[in-house]
Order: structure tokens, then sequence, then C-alpha cells
């Protein structure tokens, strides 16, 4: 039987996910002093997912890239 392309992993765990796994919370909320051991693992508090958002590159014009150019010639 195939795998179909959506459920691929190479490009999956690029993407930012909105759900965290189990063991993923828990660490989460201990970082927030919400949860210690003994504490029940089932029942946890909801956790909010925080995004990474990466910079984009500035673009550099087109002018600047060709006076960049004329002076590494010389």
């Amino acid at each position: 039987m195939t795998l179909d392309k959506s459920l691929k992993v190479s490009g999956g765990a690029i993407r930012v996910r909105n759900v965290l796994t189990r063991v993923e919370r828990l660490k989460r909320l201990q970082e927030l002093d919400r949860w210690h051991e003994g504490d029940p693992v089932l029942g946890l508090p909801k956790t909010r997912v925080i995004k990474v958002s990466l910079k984009k590159k500035k673009k550099v014009k087109k002018e600047e890239a060709a006076e960049d150019k004329k002076g590494k010639k010389k």
C-alpha cells in the first residue's frame, strides 16, 4: 500500500503545528509551574502554542548589486 503525499514526513516537520503531544504539553506546563510531578496526566489544561516567525531576508537592490560587482573587479 502506498503512502499519500500529504502524509510524508519530509516537509511536515518544517511547518508550525497547532497541537502539542502530551510530553510537549507537560514540559510547557512545567515551565509555567502549572504541573508538578505526581499530578495526573489526564485532563491537562490547555496550553498556548508559541509560533516561531522567521525574519525575512532583505532583497538587495539591483543598483547596489551592480555597484558591488564593479568594485570587486578593480
